[in-house]
């Protein structure tokens, strides 16, 4: 293990959430220090999850706005994705079981947990808790779409799972978590 020190921590911005500018001493593999520093982006830990319905062959994602892509080139800052939400203070399973009825209007009860990952570790402390859940249209309680509140402007799509396996292949759903999580169901067959 490196031996690690922080120094200084710096808040750069507190507006929408955390980031900091840290300064720390690390010791290398070769036992020398260096004074290192990098920016973190606190933002909270979140949940997504794949919804599918394995008669149907079928899969639950959405589409919203998201700013950083559209200033990076996405033409029109929409994305397909999974359903994901932040903890705040709640659990990862209570997280996503909210998060699915509010964005996709399903009231999922049984969820499995597949994994976990850092999604951009280099610049954001985000840990992302992945899961998977079996629907069926009797579990639908209304359009879903988001809170208004929130200023959540969400379209709920339902597609056919092969057809979401193409769109990832064709650039048309680039989201990362959204592809991993496709991935995962083909890897481990959940369609069978």
């Amino acid at each position: 293990m490196k031996n690690i020190n922080i120094l200084n921590t710096q808040i750069l911005s507190d507006n929408w959430y955390t980031l900091k500018k840290v300064t720390f001493e690390m010791s290398g593999m070769d036992g020398a220090k260096s004074v290192l520093e990098r920016e973190t982006y606190d933002r909270g830990n979140g949940a997504t999850i794949l919804l599918y319905n394995k008669e149907a062959k079928t899969v639950v994602l959405t589409r919203q706005f998201r700013m950083p892509t559209f200033i990076n080139g996405n033409d029109t800052g929409y994305l397909i994705e999974c359903c994901a939400g932040l903890l705040d203070q709640d659990n990862a399973e209570d997280c996503i079981k909210r998060e699915t009825e509010e964005e996709t209007g399903f009231r999922i009860d049984k969820v499995e947990k597949v994994f976990e990952a850092y999604m951009s570790p280099g610049s954001v402390t985000e840990l992302l808790y992945f899961f998977v859940a079996a629907y069926s249209n009797e579990m639908k309680l209304h359009d879903g779409g988001g809170l208004q509140e929130e200023n959540e402007d969400i379209e709920v799509l339902e597609i056919p799972f092969e057809k979401a396996l193409e769109m990832m292949k064709s650039g048309e759903i680039k989201d990362g978590k959204t592809i991993m999580l496709l991935q995962y169901a083909q890897l481990n067959e959940l369609m069978r």
